[in-house]
């Protein structure tokens, strides 16, 4: 059996800003996207970037929002769609876990506005219906929605869950804002110890380890009944971001008989006024297609293609 992997940057905004404001001859002309086709030209990697509708306030008020967004480079996207795809994220980078308790009225204006305006700018082949919403949770209102906008896959969040109630007092909890802000009845919070936090929030998109049986390690997803959605967990620790190629090359040797390996990371990270700029993102970009694709001779799929897949399937009953 092929062995396959998938790889997604989240957060993506400034880029597409660059961009506009740019107006390099080809979008390949800058840096950014330079690295993505130089590793999928040499390795055949295929990468989904997950969108920001703007910038957020955090860094400053030099606002720019996906509306903004040249069109200048549609003939490339499009020819380019076969192996770079862009996707539904967030409105903008803060309050973390923005969707935990979302109406099914702003979850589908949202992921509305943000397809439009990649179909406007890059065409209708160039978005993706594999969802990885922003810090992961989403309420069931807001999974109901993604659903009828024509999503096809979702990630989750896994692990024991509990009820916000009942976190031992004196615990350390910093997404009470998040869980309480017209809380839903299944906004929880469980226990992320790849996080290293002592709790972490989740929503209706979340399942116990059991329920998953190694989900994120395998082919294929779960199917809830309740939404109609197809569900996929993310390896919790595998962001490049958390490793420089030579620590890359040792964890991928780690994992190396598992049979779907599933890479992201972020988009801030490239930028040099990043408070934690890695100047070496495009290497470990580069040190990870060599390894997968060359060295382990995996081939790269998108998020929406293991809605297509038979392997690993579980039909479960909704909370």
């Amino acid at each position: 059996m092929k062995k396959y992997f998938f790889s997604f940057i989240d957060d993506a905004i400034w880029i597409f800003r660059d961009l506009t404001r740019q107006r390099t001859k080809s979008m390949f002309d800058h840096p950014f996207f330079a690295t993505l086709k130089a590793a999928h030209d040499k390795w055949g990697l295929k990468t989904q970037i997950n969108l920001f509708y703007r910038t957020d306030y955090y860094y400053g008020m030099d606002e720019f929002n996906l509306s903004e967004m040249t069109d200048a480079y549609k003939a490339e996207w499009e020819a380019s769609s076969d192996w770079l795809k862009l996707g539904f994220h967030s409105y903008q980078e803060f309050p973390d876990n923005p969707h935990v308790n979302a109406s099914y009225e702003d979850m589908k204006k949202l992921f509305t506005m943000i397809r439009d305006e990649v179909v406007r700018f890059a065409g209708e082949k160039s978005f993706t219906y594999g969802v990885v919403p922003h810090w992961i949770p989403v309420s069931l209102e807001g999974c109901r929605a993604l659903r009828d906008c024509g999503a096809e896959i979702v990630c989750v969040t896994a692990g024991d869950a509990i009820e916000y109630e009942d976190i031992p007092k004196g615990s350390d909890f910093a997404y009470s804002g998040r869980i309480l802000c017209n809380r839903t009845p299944e906004a929880r919070v469980f226990s992320w110890a790849a996080r290293k936090a002592s709790f972490s929030v989740c929503g209706y998109n979340h399942f116990s380890d059991h329920e998953l049986f190694n989900n994120d390690k395998v082919l294929g997803y779960v199917f809830d009944e309740k939404t109609g959605l197809k569900f996929k967990k993310l390896d919790d620790n595998f962001d490049l971001n958390n490793y420089n190629p030579v620590e890359l090359r040792k964890e991928l040797s780690r994992r190396k008989n598992d049979t779907l390996i599933c890479i992201g990371n972020h988009e801030q990270y490239f930028f040099s006024d990043y408070f934690v700029y890695e100047p070496d993102y495009s290497d470990r970009i580069y040190e990870m297609a060599k390894i997968l694709i060359e060295e382990e001779g995996r081939e790269c799929i998108f998020i929406e293609d293991l809605a297509r897949m038979d392997e690993g399937n579980i039909t479960v009953k909704s909370l």
